[in-house]
């Protein structure tokens, strides 16, 4: 199996403002150390770092992709946000939303990272590639056309899927979120469209706060197109398997995509800290390995994975590397140092059955019919 790794250098050099954690300094608020938001690049270079140590970096085919261009990012957004946004680059960087600050260059570096994620569906949509990963930063699945947040200042994944649309007849897509925030950005592009399914598995009252509700359903034509599973804090691996397999596999399969596009946030591990979620690498290996499954019955395999969130500098590189193994077929691993400790902080008996409970009842919930 080809699987295709799209990354660049100059997405790592993406650069935020004087925050402590996602707190503008001032006031009471007093500069971090390290300073800087949680997004940073390190997340990211550490992955990369040990995806070359352990070797799986040379079973990949490794490719760089062009910016994103104008005609691209207007099919999703609007001109006068591209303007601003670009303005603001160019005079030294500044803030849009609420919580995106950017340096200079902040434009063309999120171009960069949406052409990352076009380029991976473009491979495998050409067969280049079976799959693809595209470690876009900054992220995308929070902004929506005219407005940016949550780190995220252009809608990658939406940018990527419209210009399938344009260059390739592409039809109908799914885009299973599981990034632990809700995926309100993807949801608010496609919300009355048919011809996207948005999947959003998330912790329930995250962030953004307010949004990602089970009954948020699409309107117009895209009504029933819009599936959000809001799970409580605290849910764990048998969890998300239990949603992947009883919610999410469902859904697929009376959607029959022509492509899956995975919204790929490891911030539901269990010491990320904008999250109280328990996942693992385990957890994240299994639901690619779900996924896959999914897509070559679906979709003759067409399967892209883009990089969201994820701010455990020390335990997001394993949960990606075993992303990458399972996606890959790759017999590499980078055995996980906090697996004995992580598999004892799952939920007990009962409250895993009453997790199982609710899952079941939103799959209910959102049957269609």
């Amino acid at each position: 199996m080809k699987t295709g790794f799209f990354w660049d250098e100059q997405c790592f050099w993406h650069a935020g403002g004087n925050y402590a954690f996602t707190l503008p300094i001032g006031g009471l608020v007093q500069p971090l150390a390290a300073g800087g938001l949680p997004e940073n690049p390190e997340t990211k270079r550490r992955l990369t770092n040990l995806m070359n140590v352990t070797g799986l970096m040379k079973e990949m085919q490794s490719h760089g992709a062009p910016a994103a261009d104008r005609a691209d990012l207007e099919r999703v957004h609007p001109a006068s946000y591209l303007n601003e946004f670009k303005r603001l680059s160019d005079a030294g960087g500044g803030e849009l939303g609420r919580g995106t600050p950017f340096a200079t260059g902040g434009y063309e570096i999120a171009a960069l990272s949406a052409g990352l994620a076009m380029g991976a569906v473009d491979a495998v949509l050409r067969g280049q590639v079976d799959n693809a990963y595209s470690l876009s930063r900054p992220p995308g699945h929070h902004c929506l056309p005219d407005y940016p947040n949550g780190f995220c200042l252009l809608a990658n994944i939406s940018i990527a899927v419209e210009a399938a649309r344009a260059n390739h007849g592409l039809g109908k897509v799914a885009v299973l979120d599981w990034d632990v925030h809700h995926g309100n950005g993807t949801e608010a592009i496609f919300y009355d469209r048919a011809d996207t399914l948005t999947i959003s598995l998330h912790q329930e009252g995250n962030y953004p706060l307010n949004s990602g509700h089970i009954t948020d359903r699409g309107e117009g034509a895209g009504t029933g197109y819009n599936i959000n599973v809001p799970l409580p804090a605290g849910a764990g691996h048998n969890a998300y398997l239990a949603t992947m397999d009883r919610i999410v596999g469902p859904a697929l399969e009376a959607f029959e995509p022509d492509l899956i596009v995975v919204a790929c946030g490891f911030d539901a591990a269990a010491i990320d800290p904008l999250a109280r979620m328990l996942a693992t690498t385990e957890t994240f290996r299994a639901m690619t390995m779900r996924i896959k499954d999914m897509a070559n019955t679906l979709c003759d395999g067409r399967l892209v994975l883009v990089h969201e969130g994820g701010y455990s500098e020390v335990y997001v590189p394993f949960c990606g590397h075993a992303t990458l193994e399972a996606l890959s077929g790759s017999k590499i691993a980078a055995p996980d140092p906090f697996a004995e400790g992580f598999a004892s902080r799952q939920p007990g008996p009962r409250f895993d059955a009453f997790l199982l409970e609710v899952v079941d009842e939103m799959a209910q919930e959102l049957r269609p019919g």
